[in-house]
């Protein structure tokens, strides 16, 4: 698997729970292999890429531990 190094066309998409305010939000991108998740108050920072079951994994976890 090749790691995309250009995501400046990606469609990002904010989370569902993020607050209406706009602070502390996360966005996330579906690749063909990958899902990228970014910090949505620096969109040209760091992009964490995880699989599609590291994804889910860590979308469950985080639903146990949510408000």
């Amino acid at each position: 698997m090749s790691l995309p190094t250009d995501l400046s066309q990606a469609h990002w998409r904010k989370a569902s729970r993020s607050s209406s305010t706009g602070s502390d939000c996360v966005e996330v991108t579906s690749l063909p292999e990958l899902i990228a998740v970014r910090d949505s108050k620096d969109p040209d920072g760091p992009k964490l890429l995880l699989t599609r079951s590291a994804f889910q994994a860590l979308a469950s976890e985080a639903s146990k531990h949510g408000n």
